[in-house]
């Protein structure tokens, strides 16, 4: 997935109607973890939490994605644009919990 830092959080995009999407809705914890371009995990993974964005807060993520990755990137958002509509993909916000805020006995 193509990401970018928003702060203490990473925003990535994808289809509205993706199974991913499916299961953010229906519970956000996620699992996430660092990985080579075609997936192949490249260390530890943690515990997170996925939101789906509403409209505006997608269309910042899709812009934060695009200056992240250059000319490649504003073309694939204008591509996916043309291709699904403003709303056939959604923005998501993932974030990782601090360790040192999150229960001992909830800790991974």
């Amino acid at each position: 997935m193509w990401a970018a830092r928003d702060g203490d959080s990473l925003v990535v995009w994808s289809a509205s109607d993706a199974g991913k999407v499916k299961r953010i809705r229906r519970d956000g914890a996620v699992r996430l973890a660092p990985c080579t371009a075609r997936g192949a995990p490249t260390g530890p993974e943690v515990a997170g939490h996925a939101e789906l964005l509403d409209t505006d807060e997608s269309e910042r993520a899709r812009g934060l994605i695009a200056s992240r990755y250059g000319l490649l990137g504003r073309v694939t958002m204008l591509g996916s644009r043309l291709r699904r509509g403003p709303t056939g993909t959604v923005g998501i916000r993932l974030t990782v919990p601090d360790q040192a805020d999150t229960p001992p006995d909830q800790a991974t």
